[in-house]
């Protein structure tokens, strides 16, 4: 389970680095106190892992090894080609948008989050993780992936 763990906070910290999920929270703590922008991503990472978890652990069970390292590969090297033709959207930056009520932070920095990762690199990474690895300790290391990685973006 250590080796779970261990192995898939690395690769979610890692893919995470520049990843939308860090402007997102970027952009939210420049608005809100850090620790409610933090327990918004954490909230939302329990709930994209836990997913992403689930499916796995169980396409784990019903599928081949090699057939799920393939379609793996395949959709790492497809998320590859998308970022990299990936054209940024100009926006304009004099208009301000008037900032949320303090209530409703949370909610939405969960929603935002949850709706940016569905089908993001680190989702299929857990998918894949959670298909041959101990399913508790994926989840546990994806999660803290993200949350330590989105807290680089708050202290930046």
């Amino acid at each position: 389970m250590l080796t779970a763990i261990l192995v898939s906070l690395g690769v979610v910290f890692l893919a995470e680095l520049g990843d939308k999920s860090q402007l997102i929270t970027m952009t939210y703590a420049l608005r809100h106190r850090w620790w409610v922008v933090l327990t918004g991503v954490g909230i939302a990472a329990f709930l994209v892992h836990g997913v992403s978890v689930t499916i796995g652990h169980f396409l784990g069970l019903t599928l081949p090894e090699r057939p799920i390292a393939f379609a793996a590969a395949i959709a790492f090297l497809a998320f590859a080609v998308w970022t990299w033709r990936e054209k940024s959207d100009d926006e304009d930056p004099d208009v301000a948008q008037p900032p949320a009520e303090p209530r409703f932070v949370v909610f939405a920095v969960v929603s935002s989050f949850v709706l940016a990762e569905l089908g993001d690199k680190t989702m299929l990474a857990t998918v894949a993780l959670a298909s041959d690895s101990n399913w508790a300790g994926v989840w546990i290391g994806a999660t803290a992936g993200m949350v330590l990685a989105d807290g680089v973006a708050i202290a930046a």
